[in-house]
């Protein structure tokens, strides 16, 4: 089977980082490497793109692609120290090791890479001496625009350019929210289960976290009610909850409203792949329907652009904005100018809006490719739920509760799923696997991919 871009990747990955490639070191021409594997040349080319993005690779125009030379590689990196008093169990190394059906990647083989590095090139190219001093606090504001006329249109936020601030991802949003309006001993309450990393990061930064269960129809508002009234903050996916992809039903999101609106408290709105929707229109989000400006739109470029580029946005409260400057000057800095000017041409030429349509309709073919594979292949192990969208499926275990065990199986695969019931905190949990599909590239592909663990699998679970 010829090499994919992901085996290409980890070749020239572990032979620098094994010290086979040493900084400075020439690799092949994308040309002479294509024709050397018998593969296109985009494969190589996307290939390449990774490597050079994530440092390990640098182009230098005619002369050449070489390992970077500032390149500095530890042989046996010193494992992360235990964490006291953490009843979350660790995911430590998943993001950074090398693997498939990772969450939260978007599809890197149908990224426009030519589009993106023309107008990258004109970027530089127009660099000028003020563009190199401090970035605004606020962000760049041709960007700002541009993401305030593509949210009032997409998402129905209408809001201004002065309401958008751009930020350095998901960590710099909750951060900047908790610093402007949370004071040390607020409530701040989070979904259960919800996104493991961002409970990782609320539990060493709020000393009063709090968790609200999620079923069927979102968030449970009423136990929110109940138990946590008193709550600042609370943080919520309404349009594809994480994990488990649901949506927020209408009715619980006017309660959820009107709570914040009764109580002075905020609601952040994360709303991190809510473009992806496949078996009916886009929803709406909750700001789109916050009459009274208590709804902080929090968004990221990371599922739709690329990660590496770590931009992400937060659309603010008219009456919060001068608290926000405030903060911001004195945490946040402004995020680098020349990946914001990039952004804003893909933005505003178009081309962001032509890649989500067309990722859209891949992703959807490659979920049910990816769901039909997993039904043929652990009929008896796995049941899947329909939801509307998103960028990843949960297979719940039919019987049993051992999906750390098995996660840790799959990962032995070189496959990057996460257990479901690592991302819940207090309430019920249910067991299964966390999965994305949208590098899944075809049929032939999913089933080599999900066939590797599948005597293991069995074997684990008493199958055999």
């Amino acid at each position: 089977m010829k090499p994919g871009y992901q085996q290409i990747y980890a070749r020239y990955r572990d032979n620098i980082i094994s010290g086979v490639l040493k900084p400075g070191d020439r690799v092949p021409s994308i040309r002479v490497l294509a024709e050397e594997l018998k593969v296109a040349r985009k494969t190589v080319e996307t290939a390449y793109a990774v490597l050079i993005g994530e440092g390990y690779l640098t182009s230098h125009g005619a002369q050449g692609t070489r390992v970077n030379r500032d390149l500095v590689l530890n042989a046996a990196p010193r494992p992360a120290p235990p964490v006291a008093d953490d009843p979350l169990p660790s995911l430590t190394g998943i993001r950074d090791s090398l693997g498939y059906l990772e969450l939260g990647i978007p599809s890197l083989d149908s990224f426009p890479y030519k589009k993106w590095l023309l107008l990258a090139g004109k970027a530089v190219r127009a660099m000028r001496p003020e563009d190199m001093t401090l970035p605004p606090v606020m962000g760049y504001y041709p960007l700002r625009q541009a993401i305030a006329a593509y949210l009032t249109v997409s998402r129905g936020v209408a809001c201004t350019a002065e309401q958008v601030v751009i930020t350095g991802g998901y960590r710099s949003n909750l951060l900047w929210i908790l610093q402007a309006l949370a004071a040390t001993r607020d409530k701040v309450v989070f979904e259960d289960p919800g996104y493991f990393f961002g409970q990782k990061l609320l539990k060493r930064t709020v000393s009063r976290l709090h968790y609200a269960p999620v079923d069927e129809n979102g968030i449970n508002v009423d136990y929110l009610l109940q138990h946590h009234a008193d709550a600042r903050v609370v943080i919520t996916t309404p349009s594809h909850q994480s994990p488990l992809a649901v949506t927020l039903s209408l009715p619980r999101k006017q309660q959820l409203l009107d709570w914040a609106s009764q109580n002075d408290a905020w609601i952040v709105e994360d709303d991190y792949d809510g473009e992806f929707h496949y078996t009916r229109k886009v929803l709406p989000s909750l700001k789109s329907i916050d009459t009274h400006d208590r709804v902080i739109y929090v968004g990221t470029f990371s599922k739709t652009v690329m990660p590496s580029l770590r931009i992400g946005y937060m659309v603010l409260p008219v009456t919060t904005l001068n608290a926000f400057r405030e903060s911001g000057e004195i945490m946040a800095g402004g995020q680098p100018l020349l990946a914001q000017k990039i952004l804003t041409a893909f933005l505003a030429e178009g081309h962001f809006y032509k890649h989500l349509r067309k990722m859209r309709t891949l992703y959807q073919q490659r979920r049910t490719l990816v769901q039909t594979t997993l039904q043929a292949l652990y009929p008896d192990i796995f049941t899947l739920e329909q939801t509307d969208g998103g960028m990843h499926i949960v297979a719940y275990l039919r019987s049993g509760s051992c999906d750390v065990e098995l996660a840790a199986l799959w990962q032995q695969h070189q496959l990057n799923v996460s257990p479901l019931s690592s991302w819940y905190s207090q309430h019920n949990r249910r067991f299964g696997l966390i999965m994305g599909y949208t590098n899944v590239r075809s049929e032939a592909e999913a089933r080599a991919l999900l066939s590797k663990p599948r005597a293991a699998t069995l074997a684990l679970l008493g199958k055999v």
